[in-house]
């Protein structure tokens, strides 16, 4: 079973293509080494996977090439006791960040356009 299949079809990732690019960008690990895309994929091999933010620690537990519902897909693997609980602190750290945008003061007013038309004539 290749890598990146495995990984499509235990929704790590939206696309087989999305896959590869994480495999060949060093973002997929197995067993602690940087692997290629076509790589043959075993049962209990360790993966260490990035995408974006998040990160996980799993070990293969079922081989499967077709994409189906998220829950047939959790049993693909086993997420490690480390690897969950540091996604679950790093979501609530997610949850007391303030949001970015709240600074912002939103769409200019008609009044507040004239004055920066004007401030910009002179």
């Amino acid at each position: 079973m290749r890598l990146d299949k495995w990984l499509w079809a235990a929704r790590f990732f939206k696309t087989r293509t999305l896959a590869t690019d994480a495999i060949n960008g060093g973002k997929v690990q197995v067993n602690g080494a940087r692997i290629k895309a076509a790589r043959e994929l075993k049962v209990d091999e360790r993966l260490e996977i990035s995408n974006g933010d998040v990160r996980w620690e799993v070990i293969v537990k079922a081989l499967s090439d077709k994409r189906g519902p998220a829950s047939e897909a959790r049993l693909l693997y086993e997420e490690t006791e480390a690897s969950a609980k540091h996604r679950e602190t790093q979501r609530a750290n997610w949850k007391l960040q303030a949001d970015p945008a709240a600074d912002l003061p939103g769409r200019p007013t008609k009044r507040d356009r004239r004055q920066l038309n004007r401030y910009g004539d002179s």
